[in-house]
């Protein structure tokens, strides 16, 4: 028998409704940007109306109703900053997160329906959506994802997290040209919330007219010609994967010609140039409650830059009209405070509270046997951990602001365990000394401890200077930290596509990074807490690989095994309640597992808006995989001074 279902929100229905805008406004009374006004004159470009679907999506306005017009000037780092360019204008998902991250609603689907047993979704689209190039966005792009490219073992060999249950990837079902029904094998409350993020949610949207020409079962004839003038490219594999990607991997910012469903498309691309930039996408399916139809600003330049430094410099003198990842920390606001006049800009609060800023990530997967029995010494992360002076990092580099903690959900969250956040961040020397003097007893002349290789132990720790979180300054305190127990660290500092390398041929014995999970998201992104997705954490990618597809990677530990099967249990909840209190037993595990080594729990940060900018949410919500500002930033326009 077919469960019953319950929406997730109510659909508009009827001829009225459809043609109805909130404010009153006839589907006629449609309007649009000024810059395109030309092409629908001449004939290359259709009407607004016909451009729109049938019932738009109306964007709750900040302030009020915008003005047309203008380029939003930001900055992105010189590599591996492609995060920055998916957080500004890469965010439309087939459900999303409401602007105060409180409620999850249709966003691209129209009307959602949920299974009582949580085992299956069904999502019907806006009719009359449109891809950036303006062919039709229908049930067969999703379709294109599924069957040609999640279960094309080509393709996709390890199936994401995101989309199995119960052992089994998800079996997707075209029910006409405008739903799809995903079912899974077991139950899967957190479905739509992963839905909701942008990072397990984007391979979902594929645009199937412009991808087929890529893919053997479609073009196997042109493949080869395809080939030729692609010299990157050894086979169709490689050639689809160098077209297309998730909004978070690189390849998605390198190709200007992949049609899109975002506001505005990528017309510089994020290469070798000393800029990016993008304008506005003709077919956007959004309208303010006036009929308007957005984004208002025309278009975006993001200045490339490889030092945080000089984007503070380029800020306060007033180069940019946003900016805030990478210098929105305690090491830069006073000077960005006092350039707040010549820069022509303000604070705005931002709710960016990650699990720990600065987290010690030994690789528990390491190829070197001595060093992988080593880390996988839970003495041996206790000791290191112990040899911190917290205190005095946070003093030093971050100005006083922050709080010594290790990866653990923030205070004002409800799941919030304190013993995961306090263990072992007492700063005692001779403690950590003691525990090293178990498992590593010998030292050589200089004091340095052994290996029982009888070779010095020493940890070649990878250093990236991102987010303006100043990791080199901090390891170098972590490196003399570590001397004075003993512990040989050596410092490689390198950029973040380098790194990046390193993480997926798991060449690294540790690097420092930060760990999402702060806030609610915790639920769907526990990476940093349990070997997880392979996103930027990569402490044990064997054990991720594995989790994912027990057929690959390497069997964990069985305490590892049993803290995926608590996780496992939260995403099968149905009820809040019980995924709470799931939850709550899984985060106990993890800070019995103690995986990773956190330094310090950040306080909320800010970001710089010109002040000639308008409809900007104060106090926005930016945590981990929730990528703000972009689902708002539609509506941002330029309207003189505030």
């Amino acid at each position: 028998m077919k469960m019953p279902s319950s929406k997730l929100r109510i659909a508009l229905a009827g001829s009225v409704a459809a043609l109805l805008l909130p404010g009153g406004v006839l589907a006629d009374d449609y309007a649009q940007a000024p810059m395109l006004d030309a092409r629908v004159a001449e004939g290359t470009l259709p009407p607004v109306e016909d451009r729109l679907p049938g019932n738009p999506f109306v964007e709750t306005m900040v302030d009020g109703t915008g003005s047309y017009g203008g380029t939003l000037r930001t900055t992105i780092l010189a590599n591996g900053d492609q995060y920055n360019l998916t957080r500004t204008i890469a965010n439309e998902l087939l459900v999303r997160w409401d602007p105060d991250w409180q409620r999850i609603v249709p966003s691209l689907a129209e009307e959602v329906t949920a299974s009582d047993d949580a085992t299956t979704y069904t999502l019907r689209l806006r009719e009359g959506l449109r891809w950036s190039d303006g062919a039709p966005f229908t049930a067969d792009d999703i379709m294109f994802w599924y069957e040609d490219v999640f279960m094309n073992e080509a393709l996709t060999p390890s199936k994401s997290s995101v989309f199995m249950a119960a052992g089994e990837p998800v079996a997707v079902t075209r029910i006409d040209d405008l739903t799809v029904e995903f079912k899974f094998a077991g139950p899967y409350g957190l479905f739509l919330q992963q839905l909701a993020y942008g990072q397990g949610h984007q391979p979902v949207i594929y645009p199937r007219h412009y991808l087929e020409q890529f893919h053997e079962d479609y073009n196997a004839d042109g493949i080869p010609a395809l080939l030729e003038v692609d010299p990157a490219a050894h086979d169709w594999v490689s050639l689809f994967n160098s077209k297309v990607s998730p909004s978070f991997q690189p390849v998605y910012w390198q190709n200007a010609e992949l049609p899109t469903m975002n506001p505005w498309t990528l017309t510089v691309p994020y290469a070798d140039g000393e800029r990016v930039a993008a304008t506005r996408n003709p077919y956007y399916w959004k309208v303010d409650p006036e009929g308007n139809q957005l984004p208002y600003i025309d278009g975006v330049t993001w200045a490339k830059v490889d030092d945080p430094q000089l984007m503070v410099l380029k800020m306060t003198s007033g180069e940019f009209d946003f900016a805030f990842r990478h210098i929105n920390n305690a090491t830069f606001r006073s000077v960005l405070h006092d350039g707040q006049e010549t820069g022509n800009y303000h604070f705005l609060d931002v709710q960016d509270l990650p699990a720990n800023d600065a987290v010690l990530m030994l690789n528990l997967n390491v190829e070197d046997p001595v060093k992988n029995a080593v880390f996988n010494d839970k003495d041996f992360r206790i000791a290191l951990s112990h040899a911190i002076n917290r205190q005095d990092i946070i003093d030093l580099i971050y100005v006083g602001q922050g709080t010594p903690s290790q990866v653990a959900v923030n205070p004002i969250h409800e799941l919030h365990n304190e013993r995961q956040s306090s263990q072992y961040t007492e700063y005692d020397p001779e403690l950590a000394a003691s525990l090293l003097d178990g498992i590593l007893p010998e030292k050589d002349a200089e004091g340095y401890r052994l290996g029982p290789d009888g070779a010095r132990f020493t940890i070649n720790f990878m250093v990236a200077d991102v987010y303006g979180l100043s990791y080199p300054d901090i390891m170098q305190m972590v490196q003399q930290y570590a001397a004075d127990v003993g512990l040989d660290i050596q410092i490689r500092t390198t950029d973040r596509t380098r790194l990046s390398t390193m993480w997926n041929a798991n060449e690294q014995d540790a690097y420092i990074w930060s760990c999402t999970g702060g806030l609610s998201e915790v639920y769907t992104d526990p990476r940093c807490y349990m070997p997880y997705q392979k996103a930027d954490v990569f402490f044990a990618s064997k054990w991720s690989d594995w989790y994912a597809d027990h057929g690959r990677g390497e069997e964990p530990p069985q305490e590892v095994q049993d803290l995926m099967a608590a996780y496992d249990a939260v995403t099968a909840a149905v009820t809040e309640e019980d995924r709470k209190a799931l939850m709550e037993s899984f985060l106990e595990r993890s800070a019995e597992a103690f995986l990773n080594i956190g330094i310090v729990r950040p306080e909320p940060k800010y970001m710089m808006v010109s002040n000639d900018l308008h409809n900007v949410k104060d106090g926005i919500p930016v945590s981990g995989i929730l990528w703000h500002p972009a689902p708002t930033l539609s509506q941002w326009h330029f309207g003189g001074s505030r």
